[in-house]
């Protein structure tokens, strides 16, 4: 995910570090990967810790809530300390997280190492895109933000397949110590290839929350935080429907993960012709269709070749859909672009905690009925609250015409 879109920093001509810009990509992979490594290992950790699945889901539900909480710290700590400093002190923290959620003996020290790969997260990824901003000349900038957020694609695609088939050899202990060496090679390679880069003075607007008070950002705002609930109250429970109800064994079970996410890096390379042609009717159909393949999942879930189909088509739809709400962001806030990207973050962040979360209580109370329902009916508001987000900015727009 692009978790910040700041608006164009002071730039001289200097020379490209692509060296740290790629580092910089490797730990977008590490922390993708490691983000939702949970979601295909829910099984057996839930088997090992001795805990219901749901409470195992919980996992990426704390993760998101310590990314949360440091998405609204971090330009604090940012704006005191150098931010190659930072950047590695966060790597550490992927360090100790996966070091922590391997080996710990019981539930409380494996969410504690959970935690820390959300405070690495949140910090990470509030501050990305604006480093990466400083370490090439600014015509050079989209391909660096290209290859950033290439690491959170090629993850995106990997994680979920990757996760299952280690932990089907070496075990969900051994799959989750998996990403600790490639941190550290993230680590070394941050450390020799950042320049140091010393916090800069800057009237960048604060007033976050103030932004709320345009109701076209309010419902495109409220828009995301349902859409993001839908689609992780449904995500974080694959892995036990999928054996539950589909039936499938750990091979099978990786090849449906490993489609979605292919299907996934598809939907990002081709939405952006969607979002040209109509930006609000994009936003608007994805959570749809997600909310009417939730209900077909309930109804066709037994079938392996329906199961499969639907959940390329969630895929293509889902993982492409973040695009189309940073596109809607930069378009609806050209000036304030920096505190509406601090704002999305909160706002996705406590929306996957959220909907892992409540998720989680309603398939161990209810089943996996009642909380793909309750996947589909938060994507239909989402729909509707991105329908009303462009009636909204039709009288803006008007407005800003008028004599």
């Amino acid at each position: 995910m692009k978790l910040e879109i700041p608006p164009p920093p002071d730039t001289v001509d200097k020379p490209a570090a692509w060296g740290a810009v790629f580092a910089l990509a490797l730990g977008a992979f590490v922390l993708v990967a490691s983000e939702f490594m949970p979601v295909s290992l829910l099984t057996p950790i839930a088997t090992d810790l001795a805990i219901s699945e749901g409470q195992a889901g919980q996992s990426i539900g704390v993760s998101g809530a310590f990314a949360l909480l440091t998405s609204l710290c971090i330009p604090v700590l940012a704006g005191r300390l150098d931010r190659k400093v930072l950047l590695l002190a966060l790597t550490l923290l992927m360090i100790a997280s996966g070091t922590l959620a391997a080996f710990a003996p019981n539930y409380f020290l494996f969410m504690v190492g959970r935690a820390l790969i959300g405070v690495a997260i949140g910090g990470f990824w509030s501050m990305s895109a604006a480093v990466a901003m400083r370490l090439v000349p600014l015509h050079k900038v989209p391909r660096a933000l290209a290859i950033v957020n290439g690491g959170n694609a090629l993850a995106t695609v990997v994680a979920a397949p990757l996760g299952s088939f280690l932990g089907a050899i070496v075990g969900w202990r051994g799959a989750f110590f998996c990403v600790v060496p490639v941190a550290a090679i993230a680590f070394a390679w941050k450390f020799a290839s950042l320049p140091a880069m010393p916090a800069q003075g800057g009237g960048a607007s604060k007033n976050v929350f103030g932004l709320l008070k345009r109701p076209e950002v309010a419902f495109g705002m409220a828009a995301t935080s349902f859409f993001f609930m839908g689609q992780f109250a449904l995500f974080t429970y694959l892995r036990p429907f999928l054996e539950r109800v589909t039936r499938v064994d750990v091979s099978t079970l990786s090849l449906l993960l490993l489609i979605l996410g292919v299907a996934g890096f598809a939907g990002t390379m081709f939405i952006g012709r969607f979002l040209k042609e109509g930006l609000y009717r994009t936003l608007v159909v994805i959570p749809a269709l997600m909310a009417a393949i939730a209900v077909a999942l309930i109804a066709f879930g037994d079938s392996l070749a329906a199961t499969a189909i639907l959940l390329g088509i969630w895929g293509l739809v889902g993982t492409a859909a973040p695009v189309g709400w940073w596109t809607w962001l930069a378009q609806t806030l050209p000036r304030d672009a920096e505190a509406g990207g601090g704002l999305m973050v909160a706002v996705v962040q406590l929306a996957i905690m959220l909907g892992a979360g409540i998720g989680g209580v309603v398939f161990d109370a209810s089943g996996y009925r009642a909380s793909f329902s309750m996947s589909a009916g938060l994507l239909v508001v989402a729909a509707v609250l991105a329908a009303l987000a462009a009636r909204a900015l039709r009288p803006a727009s008007a407005a800003k015409g008028a004599p």
